[in-house]
């Protein structure tokens, strides 16, 4: 892999990527990066899954999403549609993470506002550390019970949506600032428009996909779109690794 800019066409060994999108330190509030990866003509799946998108290059940063994470957040839809479990330790490198004081294991945070995933899931039965599942007050308190019951660690953050600075803010009481997102669409649009959004990781793909595919955020629209700063491009077999920072005010 090859870093781009800054600095020229340079090789880019594996502790040089972690240490590139590695998190702010001495975090004092939730951080947010959402990683995507897109088709070239802006497709974000292929027959309905993103993995017909992805490559070497792409799956190593996403790797690193999770290596450099203390939770990993994602939508209910990304997680049927994906056949999300849990993280396992096999999948990390564990040294990584004892480097920065991190847990053995991030925990998934799924956001679901009518708590529509069932007790026998993977992402709640397949899992070492317990499922964090945010949903509303009004969701059914039936299937919230059931969730607990299967061993989910169940919020309710909102009454008919969630919402999503208090679950920021859950998980960051809990200790948990560095916040992996992994999508959905309708899940980073509304971090878009709630504006925390802090870091966007988007991989484009050599492909062309046409088809109905959507794009990586879809709902509702913040009051102006949200200013963006490029951190970093990175290459490999046609792959390109794109790093965004969020422009705040000051």
């Amino acid at each position: 892999m090859d870093m781009l800019w800054p600095g020229g066409p340079t090789p880019v060994d594996d502790e040089q990527l972690a240490d590139l999108y590695d998190y702010p330190p001495g975090l004092d509030r939730p951080f947010v990066q959402v990683s995507f990866v897109s088709s070239a003509d802006g497709a974000v799946t292929v027959q309905g899954r993103s993995g017909g998108l992805s490559g070497p290059a792409d799956k190593r940063v996403f790797r690193l999403g999770r290596d450099l994470a203390d939770v990993v957040l994602v939508g209910a839809g990304t997680v049927r549609a994906e056949g999300y479990r849990g993280v396992r330790a096999g999948e990390l490198r564990t040294e990584r993470r004892e480097q920065r004081g991190l847990a053995p294991l991030p925990p998934i945070a799924v956001v679901t506002a009518r708590c529509s995933l069932e007790p026998t899931d993977p992402i709640v039965t397949d899992t070492v550390a317990p499922t964090i599942v945010f949903t509303t007050a009004t969701a059914s308190a039936h299937r919230r019970d059931a969730l607990t019951a299967a061993g989910a660690d169940v919020v309710a953050c909102g009454d008919t949506a969630v919402d999503l600075a208090a679950v920021l803010d859950e998980l960051s009481g809990r200790g948990l600032s560095r916040i992996s997102c992994e999508g959905g669409a309708r899940l980073f649009a509304g971090l878009i428009a709630a504006d925390l959004v802090d870091q966007l990781c988007l991989t484009v793909t050599p492909l062309l996909a046409a088809g109905d595919a959507g794009r990586i955020a879809h709902g509702p629209a913040p009051e102006a779109p949200r200013d963006l700063s490029l951190a970093s491009v990175l290459h490999e077999d046609g792959f390109l690794m794109l790093r965004y920072g969020r422009v705040r005010a000051s």
